[in-house]
Formats: structure tokens, C-alpha cells, sequence
């Protein structure tokens, strides 16, 4: 897999999979449905790589210039704490593959000098993304729990 930093034109791959259903089932208030959205989107993506130096990733197979999804963190605030909250989503024809471990793992591995800790929110039924948090190292910690603009996140993270 390949990992690489958004560029404008990766607006159209975040258009199709951010206006996928089943791609966005656990997060649905993530979901876009114009160009207009998916622009400012990637531009946000953007401006956060050229503000902390790293953010979201672009994810493609290596025999493919095909984007599969993304993953990365950006910094947020958790209870009035900065973190770095750990995103992934994947299109769903390359789920189950292990891709979205893979991805998880080399972006934790990149962060690992930065001072906040990474934090995941997960939906309590999405079972995958919470699989994918604990092979990462993440931990659950009840105690961040939080209401989510889709719901109840349960909050994962880092040691």
C-alpha cells in the first residue's frame, strides 16, 4: 500500500467514497454529496499537512493509481485537550484486506515523536474499526467517552 499526502485533485476520490452509504454507515454526518464539499474537504486535508506537517493520507494499492480511501490524524480537541484523532475509511470493495490496519499502523509509526496522543472514536457496533484500533496499540478508555455528531464515540487511545 501507499501512502501519500492529498492534493487537489484527489477531491473527485474523496467525493466518491464521502458519498458512499455503506463507507460512511458507521459516520454518516461525514458523508458529502457535491463537488463544491469535496473540494473544501481536500483543501482542509491540505491546509493541515502545510500547518502541523501531517494529516490525512491518501491510500492506494502499490500496482494501482486507483485511491482506495484515507488515513491519518489531524489535531482536535477531546474534553478541552488537544489530540490527534486517528481517521480511516476505506472504499468498501478493499475492505477486509487488511488495508486499513496496514495504513493505521504506518500513520501511528509516523506521529510517534509528536507530544499528543492519538485517539480513535468509534461508533460501539463498528466492531472492524475497533478491531483495526486495538491491533494498533490503542486502548479503550471509557473514561474519554463522548457524545459524537452521530452519536455515542467510544474513544480508543494511545498509552
Amino acid at each position: 500500500m501507499s501512502l501519500r499526502r492529498p492534493v487537489p485533485a484527489d477531491a473527485a476520490a474523496v467525493l466518491r467514497i464521502h458519498s458512499d452509504p455503506l463507507a460512511c454507515a458507521h459516520n454518516p454526518g461525514d458523508m458529502i454529496f457535491t463537488w463544491a464539499e469535496a473540494v473544501t474537504r481536500c483543501a482542509a486535508w491540505i491546509g493541515h499537512w502545510e500547518r502541523y506537517g501531517f494529516g490525512y493520507h491518501v491510500l492506494r494499492r502499490l500496482d494501482s493509481d486507483r485511491v482506495i480511501g484515507f488515513c491519518g490524524v489531524k489535531v482536535v480537541r477531546l474534553h478541552d485537550l488537544p489530540v490527534l484523532n486517528l481517521f480511516y475509511r476505506l472504499e468498501p470493495a478493499a475492505w477486509g484486506a487488511g488495508l486499513a490496519g496496514e495504513a493505521v499502523a504506518a500513520v501511528i509509526g509516523s506521529v510517534a515523536g509528536e507530544p499528543l496522543p492519538v485517539i480513535a472514536r468509534v461508533r460501539p457496533a463498528n466492531v472492524a474499526s475497533a478491531r483495526v484500533a486495538a491491533r494498533a496499540g490503542l486502548r479503550r478508555a471509557e473514561h474519554l467517552d463522548t457524545e459524537g455528531e452521530d452519536g455515542v464515540d467510544w474513544i480508543w487511545a494511545s498509552p
